[in-house]
């Protein structure tokens, strides 16, 4: 067994680490189990989780001990270890607002004045007068003045398209869109169609398929702003025009751009000019906002209605309490301020910096500058080595790979805050090159064609 954090040698250790099976497999081998008892059916996938984890490269359900600020401390799973205290690029917290003292006392005056609880749905007694101001002040943000608040993000997005997307309509959607936008399609509708990554002309070809045999029924096109697994985006203007010429609807999943980028915090939607034109925008809180929570915006009441009431996790589920909604709304304050500008300035920087440090390594970082740079791996092995490396010399990244991006694809998401200082961003960087170079990275693959 590899011990943790002792050094490791490629020429030894590596071949020991891939007799161990501890590199074999990926998660999709274990996703249909089968046998009668519901409970016990899913050994096989425990056992190869232990396996991981025995051999160091099981990097999930880690332990955060205080606040997610740029120098942690992480323990492994369900406290399994013994801590360490290091850089950390594995949590989302990009504007470093989950530390800013504003919030602190916003949730202390919340928790005061109206309790930890919102005890009810929102279409019941669940709101306050902090979920309304919030509605009203995202509302003003986006130019959308329809806003419906949601318990997650992932809520948010789900709800969306159950509530508003029938049998007899149609999904056109990215094929690298989010769990929860695709979940979402295909418990909505049968007709989910999949187009090419950011590609224009394909979204053009199936959105005239449709109409030349169904007139009748909706269609509503499904992208995000940013990308987190590719930290790329799309050319809404170009996709809401289709839209308009096709008689669809666009929605745009802002949860990873809106508040960390773009002018005034708009996100992708603020620097491709198209705050108010979008017809539904999506939302999560829980990255630039310091909380839990979620939104969908539009212009039209009756499609606010319509998620009220048809929005299983808006109207079974509790709204947010009202120290999440008091959170959000002080931090949408910092986001549209002067230091929201200055913060964003300086994840920016951090962003430009470390992407260059990386690249003049040998690295690819995929997409373009913004709080998530994606560090190509390839195969499932190097990024679970090189997650292994970056533990071990105290800087925490998240090794991503099947289900969260396709089988060999894997990668290394780092994920950058505005309080990150130059010296931990140049400290890191060699380091993860590194550890990639160790781990036998795959070379970079071409540029994707886009539309």
């Amino acid at each position: 067994m590899l011990n943790e954090y002792l050094p490791f040698d490629p020429a030894e250790d590596l071949p020991l680490l891939c007799a161990s099976g501890a590199l074999d497999g990926n998660v999709a081998q274990f996703a249909q189990p089968r046998g009668p008892d519901l409970l016990r059916r899913s050994a096989p996938l425990d056992a190869w989780c232990a396996l991981r984890a025995r051999h160091g490269v099981w990097p999930y359900a880690r332990v955060l001990e205080g606040p997610p600020e740029p120098l942690a401390t992480v323990g492994g799973e369900a406290g399994a270890g013994e801590a360490v205290r290091g850089i950390n690029f594995a949590s989302q917290d990009y504007l470093s607002l989950a530390a800013h003292p504003a919030i602190a006392d916003a949730a202390l005056r919340a928790l005061g004045e109206a309790g930890p609880h919102s005890a009810g749905s929102a279409v019941l007694l669940g709101n306050t007068r902090y979920s309304l101001e919030l509605e009203q002040a995202l509302g003003e943000l986006l130019g959308l003045g329809q806003v419906v608040l949601f318990p997650t993000g992932w809520a948010a997005a789900f709800g969306a398209l159950t509530a508003l997307v029938h049998s007899a309509d149609y999904v056109v959607i990215d094929q690298l869109a989010h769990a929860s936008l695709r979940q979402g399609a295909q418990a909505a509708t049968r007709n989910v169609l999949v187009h090419r990554h950011l590609d224009c002309d394909h979204v053009r070809e199936l959105l005239a398929g449709i109409r030349s045999r169904d007139s009748a029924n909706a269609i509503l096109v499904v992208t995000e702003g940013l990308f987190s697994m590719d930290a790329d985006s799309p050319d809404l203007p170009l996709l809401q025009h289709l839209c308009r010429e096709y008689k669809a609807t666009l929605l745009v999943d802002v949860a990873h751009d809106l508040g960390a980028m773009g002018p005034g915090g708009l996100g992708v939607i603020g620097a491709q000019r198209m705050q108010g034109r979008v017809d539904i925008v999506v939302g999560a809180f829980s990255k630039s906002f310091a909380a839990n929570g979620g939104f969908v915006a539009c212009a039209e009441g009756p499609a606010r209605r319509q998620l009220q009431m048809y929005a299983g996790p808006h109207m079974f589920s509790n709204a947010l309490s009202p120290v999440q909604a008091a959170v959000v709304l002080e931090s949408l304050r910092i986001v549209t301020s002067s230091e929201g500008d200055g913060l964003r300035a300086d994840l920016m920087r951090n962003a430009v910096e470390l992407r260059a440090l990386l690249g003049e390594a040998g690295l690819r970082c995929l997409g373009e500058a913004s709080p998530i740079v994606p560090v190509w791996m390839g195969t499932e092995a190097a990024a679970r080595v090189a997650g292994m490396l970056l533990a071990r010399d105290a800087v925490f990244v998240n090794p991503v790979e099947y289900p969260g991006v396709p089988l060999g694809a894997a990668r290394l998401r780092l994920q950058l805050m505005a309080n990150h200082t130059p010296a931990q961003v140049r400290r890191a960087a060699p380091l993860v090159a590194a550890a990639a170079a160790r781990a036998g990275a795959s070379r970079p693959q071409p540029e994707r064609r886009r539309g």
